[in-house]
């Protein structure tokens, strides 16, 4: 749109094209409320709506927002439910098998509590490995720790530390050094 034009002298596809922008944003913040069906769960995922409803009624996970309650009842997921059930997707993807990944959602929640989407996760192989704090832990083996990331930048600065000290004393073998070298 141009200085002297209004949205008025576009005509009203522009007008119904910016309160569809509008309503677009509105609608998805509504839906993170309100939650998704199942249907559209599955559908959003990737998986189909038979494996969704297997894990829920085997409890692999459980609808956050609303469980069904007998028949006709209809299931309500969250947006952390949808983050969760993408993730088993990806496990399963990667060849994890879903016992393994029934033991790996045990444990991650275990260490990462309900924010799983602060979690740095590596599938390798057969292997789930969650990155935490500075260390590995292995999720399909009881959540044990396996190796301890160490943090090149936390080495520097601790030998920064560490010379600090000796500072003084290494400035003055430099300068005596030097002198030496000169006469």
């Amino acid at each position: 749109m141009g200085p002297t034009e209004s949205s008025s002298e576009l005509g009203p596809d522009h007008r119904r094209q910016n309160v569809d922008n509008q309503t677009t944003g509105i609608d998805a913040e509504l839906a993170k409320e309100l939650g998704y069906s199942g249907t559209h769960t599955a559908k959003i995922v990737g998986i189909t709506y038979r494996q969704l409803d297997y894990w829920a009624r085997t409890d692999l996970i459980r609808p956050s927002l609303s469980d069904a309650s007998g028949s006709g009842s209809r299931r309500r997921y969250s947006y952390n439910d949808l983050l969760e059930l993408k993730t088993i997707k990806k496990l399963l993807d990667a060849g994890i098998k879903l016992e393994q990944v029934r033991t790996v959602f045990e444990n991650l929640r275990g260490h990462v509590g309900s924010d799983i989407a602060a979690a740095h996760i590596v599938i390798d192989g057969g292997s789930v490995t969650l990155c935490d704090q500075g260390g590995l832990i292995d999720l399909i083996n009881t959540g044990q720790s396996v190796l301890n990331v160490l943090s090149m930048g936390g080495v520097k600065t601790e030998l920064e530390a560490d010379l600090q000290p000796f500072q003084a004393e290494l400035d003055e073998a430099n300068r005596t050094a030097a002198a030496r070298r000169i006469g």
